[in-house]
């Protein structure tokens, strides 16, 4: 049975949002606070998080990054009643997973939860670690170390690496890039995608400027070269 956790200081909400996901057969948790929500993942490890924004103690943005910065790659499905394109940037870039704004219908939040469990459980997420050229990669530490000089990856840095190494030699497109790791229906857009590679090359390749590993499929999207 899979489990959930509801971060969320509306009593009724938690109630309603619980009662509506036991139905579909999940094992529900829930925390009031920031603090708490963060203490209750270390120690009950749920399959995915629900996490209003407008929290006590510690709000959603904070709690989101800091579950991120302890390397915790759970599932973030953030909550707000705000509906402002830069709250999205902003939850998003920091690590979170999908995003829904109030009021919304369970029937949407549902679909949510199962394509976010759904992505989870995906062949390239069983990437533990992987070495090419002079880097080598922990993704359980979000680590890279390139000539014996460790460089931090953040979380969407290491979801796509993982992604295009598990189908290294093959073009993924950046819809597919999309799709796996934000999901189509989060505010994500290509030029997300295009400017995490830019990253990714940064702090991996010799030069940057002509990428060896990461390479462009010219109106496709990218290549993993061994």
């Amino acid at each position: 049975m899979e489990k959930i956790l509801i971060i969320e200081d509306e009593i009724d909400m938690v109630r309603g949002l619980k009662d509506n996901l036991e139905y579909e057969g999940y094992k529900v948790i829930s925390a009031g606070d920031g603090l708490e929500g963060i203490a209750r993942t270390q120690k009950e490890k749920p399959d995915l998080i629900i996490l209003d924004i407008m929290l006590p103690k510690m709000n959603g943005f904070d709690v989101c990054k800091e579950l991120r910065a302890k390397k915790i790659n759970i599932p973030v499905l953030m909550l707000t009643a705000k509906g402002e394109e830069v709250d999205k940037v902003l939850g998003l870039e920091i690590g979170a997973d999908d995003y829904v704004t109030k009021p919304f219908s369970v029937r949407e939040l549902l679909a949510r939860v199962k394509a976010l469990l759904r992505r989870t459980g995906k062949p390239y997420e069983q990437i533990k670690s992987y070495e090419f050229g002079n880097v080598k990669l922990d993704f359980k530490k979000c680590i890279a170390t390139k000539r014996k000089k460790k460089i931090e990856l953040s979380y969407f840095e290491v979801e796509i690496l993982k992604l295009l190494i598990a189908h290294k030699d093959e073009p993924v497109t950046r819809e597919e890039i999309l799709d796996q790791i934000w999901g189509l229906e989060a505010y994500p857009t290509n030029r997300t995608v295009d400017n995490y590679v830019v990253r990714l090359r940064q702090k991996l390749e010799d030069d940057p400027k002509a990428p060896e590993h990461i390479v462009t499929v010219h109106r496709i999207g990218y290549k993993f070269l061994p």
